[in-house]
């Protein structure tokens, strides 16, 4: 390993953020898709319905009859990677608007005012409307995910790469006839992949919540399949008579994953001012 390799590995290892925050992630995907699970999550149980926790249901069951634990982990294989995957479609939105609205032509201005104008609707009532309209599937999920957080990538990004346009270094690349097309790729876009993995946590983060927003009001993955979001909407109905159970684990992991997600950005934006 090189010595610049070694050098952030060892602050990677001695960084709690990037520690805790990436650790605890990574036991939540492992769990997801390999814990062994005590009951089938998508099998009902008439029997047991709305058992409070115990050592046969640690976490109870629901109005269905459904293991709450076995939900909530299997719960984590849709809404983690739903969420990843549409982080990384809003990255490469990101990369592929904002780096060529990089310039301070007139046209990139008009673009960048007409995205001001997008921005100003409510996004997140037009997702719902989108989701609604064409169907509940993973693919409009991803879709909603990017219409949200794709603006923001485009800012951040052409935001950066303006500034770093204003460097001295690419000046000289200027004067040394590099292409457009070489400053970009050999000049700008490496230095701006530090912020775009601190935008990737935080976005990260904000698409677990449009997940969960869009599963508790009713569109996006279809029942029985279990997600988190849903879980919330089935048991907020019975907490008021006292089944608290069924709402509040699949709350806690949404809480944990965000949380784990912001510290984890946190981490890494250490990682860029120390750097």
């Amino acid at each position: 390993m090189s010595r610049a390799g070694s050098a952030s590995w060892l602050f990677v290892r001695t960084n709690p953020g990037i520690t805790a925050g990436g650790g605890m992630l990574l036991l939540m995907l492992l769990a997801a898709f390999f814990a062994p699970l005590p009951y089938d999550p998508i099998t009902p149980d008439p029997t047991n319905v709305l058992q409070t926790p115990s050592g046969q249901h640690i976490f109870g069951t629901d109005a269905n009859g459904f293991d709450v634990f076995s939900r909530v982990v299997a719960a984590g294989q849709r809404d983690l990677p739903l969420a990843l995957i549409g982080t990384l479609a809003s990255l490469l939105v990101g990369l592929l608007v904002g780096l060529p609205l990089s310039t301070k032509s007139r046209w990139s201005e008009r673009l960048m005012r007409a995205l001001d104008a997008f921005q100003s609707f409510p996004l997140i009532v037009l997702s719902v409307t989108i989701v609604s309209l064409t169907g509940n599937n993973i693919q409009n999920i991803i879709y909603a995910i990017v219409i949200i957080n794709g603006p923001r990538f485009i800012r951040l990004i052409r935001g950066e790469a303006l500034s770093i346009r204003d460097g001295r270094f690419i000046e000289a690349a200027v004067a040394m006839g590099a292409r457009p097309r070489r400053i970009v790729f050999r000049h700008i876009l490496p230095n701006v992949v530090d912020v775009c993995l601190v935008q990737c946590s935080l976005t990260a983060a904000n698409a677990i919540i449009v997940i969960a927003a869009l599963n508790f009001l009713g569109v996006g993955v279809s029942p029985p399949d279990p997600t988190w979001g849903s879980m919330v909407q089935v048991g907020a109905q019975g907490i008021a008579t006292g089944q608290w159970w069924v709402a509040i684990w699949p709350g806690v992991a949404i809480f944990i994953a965000i949380g784990s997600l912001n510290v984890l950005a946190n981490g890494i934006q250490r990682r860029v001012e120390g750097s």
